[in-house]
């Protein structure tokens, strides 16, 4: 008889991309999240439209670890397409669950996991005359099993339905009887529930379930955004939905029920860059969201506002690269061509979210340091991150904080001010101008920029020493902006182990999980989450004060390692690459693995 196993394992659904599944997977996960138990999807879907495999994938576990876990507990496959390689999948002693309205062909059975069979087609035909809805319900009806399987709570599963359906109340009742025909078929076949089961716990308090796009899109609404450039590419195009979104509901003028922002789809990612490149020239918050071929397409305009000292921001949602690359698959590959995005010599500011919570907030913190340092700067999310729905706290707004404009002339300034205004002086030290807004003052400040050399009162010139001088000014940014940017969070008060490891994004999940399950072995690390470029001195004494320093990346080319040895002049000796660019979010027992063979463990010892 097989050990109980409850609130700890992995489940995953096949099926047909544009079936109408999502939105029933998307129910099974609500539903173990409101029964209190720590949950974390993942949608693996194609980048055509219909027609190919999509798996969701669904980690559950009750000590709350969110990352991707290796091995599949449960799958459903009602994919004729993937069968063979879904049933693969499943790990020894696991079940797969399958449509069984048709036999399944003996040469896919295995004899070290159990099927258990439900006639889902058969059972949606019976009940239901629309062929579309026979596909639809269909979906639900393998929900209404799982939770007979496992032990989800119909009551729960019911409340959702009508949430969902509250101003559609006729789809009420069938899904009701989906959902029980389901239930009703597995209590009648099997035994119920399995060794692998739920049992309701009060383990997320306040937490709520978001994608990291939409906290991104309603950041930028709170960090006083009111103008989007962009042109749609996977898997950024939600950001600025959600943007569009909460802006009709927070940037309507209640007196005259005008619009207070503008939404532009440009005809590419150049023409959005420049779009924003004026607008916050001309005084608006704006932004865009591209993925890694945006980025590269806007790189000269990202070197012209770097160049001409204005602020932009710039989301970055990775894909899989280069080229067209797995746009619908996860990375982290956009690392140095962000950081020095665009000819000639440039450093970007980057910032690093791991969670939904920080998309919200470094949403507000991109804006200021953009307006500080009049420089372009870029967040770095990911697919993962932005696409999927994650486990965080309530997303939290200070209305008494006060944006951070940096160094802008009010009209008073300048009527003030002794002497000319020379645009890219640097009368404080600190490498950062004085700016002005045009038509602040009808005859002072600055009313042009341009993109050639000029000298500090912006004024053109083709001096070699002069244009020195200016790029060595901005540089002076750079260093200023170390002290500025988020800290790094360390998982230690000290450091007081020979070994480190660093990560970043949404590495953090995997990570935090792969060092507790090494401690408990004997292995101990100690930990750093960098959160943003430039590094500060923090960042290098870490690596300073380790023999060995594991660096945890989702890219072929260990693109994070070679920014920590181009910007402290790291030892590259100190520093082992832990890397996964499969396009799947890296799993603890990947960096486990790749920290034994760096330490020389035997890798028997991980799996004791």
């Amino acid at each position: 008889m097989k050990a109980s196993l409850i609130n700890d394992m992995v489940i995953r659904f096949a099926n047909v991309n544009g079936t109408g599944s999502a939105s029933a997977n998307n129910m099974f996960s609500k539903a173990i999240f409101r029964m209190g138990i720590p949950v974390s999807p993942k949608n693996i879907f194609p980048s055509n439209i219909q027609g190919l495999p999509t798996w969701y994938e669904v980690r559950i576990s009750e000590k709350g670890y969110l990352g991707r876990r290796a091995g599949i507990d449960i799958l459903v496959g009602v994919n004729p397409q993937s069968l063979v390689k879904d049933i693969e999948s499943v790990r020894t002693g696991g079940y797969f669950i399958y449509d069984n309205t048709r036999k399944l062909h003996d040469d896919l059975l295995r004899d070290d996991i159990t099927f258990i069979g439900i006639p889902m087609m058969k059972l949606s035909m019976e009940n239901y005359e629309n062929p579309r809805h026979q596909q639809l319900f269909k979906n639900i009806i393998y929900v209404g099993a799982l939770a007979a399987l496992i032990n989800i709570e119909m009551e729960v599963l019911k409340n959702m339905v009508r949430q969902q359906f509250s101003k559609k109340e006729k789809l009420i009742p069938p899904n009701f009887k989906a959902l029980e025909l389901g239930y009703q078929y597995a209590l009648d076949h099997y035994a119920c529930p399995l060794d692998l089961h739920l049992e309701r716990r009060d383990l997320v308090g306040d937490s709520i379930l978001i994608e990291g796009n939409e906290a991104t899109g309603l950041g930028a609404i709170y960090a006083g955004a009111t103008v989007a450039a962009w042109y749609p590419i996977t898997p950024s195009t939600s950001v600025v939905k959600a943007f569009e979104t909460h802006a009709k509901r927070l940037r309507i003028d209640p007196e005259t029920g005008k619009k207070k922002y503008a939404i532009v789809q440009a005809e590419d990612e150049l023409a959005a860059m420049g779009m924003v490149i004026g607008a916050t020239w001309n005084g608006a918050r704006s932004f865009t969201a591209t993925s890694g071929p945006g980025v590269s397409l806007m790189s000269e305009f990202i070197g012209l506002a770097y160049f001409a000292e204005i602020p932009v921001v710039l989301v970055n949602v990775q894909r899989g690269g280069p080229s067209t690359g797995m746009p619908t698959r996860t990375q982290q590959p956009d690392l140095i061509s962000s950081a020095y995005a665009s000819h000639g010599d440039t450093k970007h500011i980057l910032l690093f979210p791991s969670t939904p919570t920080e998309c919200f907030d470094m949403m507000a913190e991109a804006f200021d340091l953009a307006d500080r340092f009049q420089t372009p700067v870029i967040m770095m999310s990911d697919l993962d991150l932005g696409m999927n729905s994650h486990m965080c706290p309530p997303l939290q707004w200070d209305d008494n904080r006060q944006y951070d404009l940096g160094k802008v002339l009010s009209a008073e300034d300048l009527d003030n001010l002794e002497g000319t205004y020379g645009r890219y002086r640097d009368v404080d030290g600190d490498g950062i101008a004085y700016r002005t807004i045009p038509g602040t003052h009808p005859t002072k400040g600055s009313f042009f920029t341009r993109g050639t050399s000029r000298d500090e009162d912006a004024k053109y010139t083709e001096d070699g020493n002069v244009y020195a001088r200016v790029v060595d000014r901005i540089l002076k940014k750079w260093e200023t902006a170390k002290s500025h940017v988020p800290a790094p969070e360390f998982f230690q008060e000290e450091n007081t182990h020979k070994q480190g490891i660093i990560f970043f994004g949404t590495t953090a999940y995997s990570t935090i999980e792969a060092t507790d399950l090494l401690r408990e072995k004997g292995i101990e690390l100690d930990a750093m989450r960098i959160k943003s470029l430039p590094f500060n001195d923090e960042v290098k004494d870490f690596i300073d004060q380790h023999e060995q320093v594991f660096v945890v990346e989702q890219n072929r080319d260990a693109q994070f390692r070679t920014l920590l040895m181009a910007e402290l002049d790291a030892d590259p000796k100190k520093l082992t690459s832990v890397l996964s660019y499969n396009g799947m979010p890296i799993t603890a027992h990947a960096i486990m693995e790749k920290i034994a063979e760096g330490l020389s463990v035997k890798e028997s010892l991980l799996n004791e």
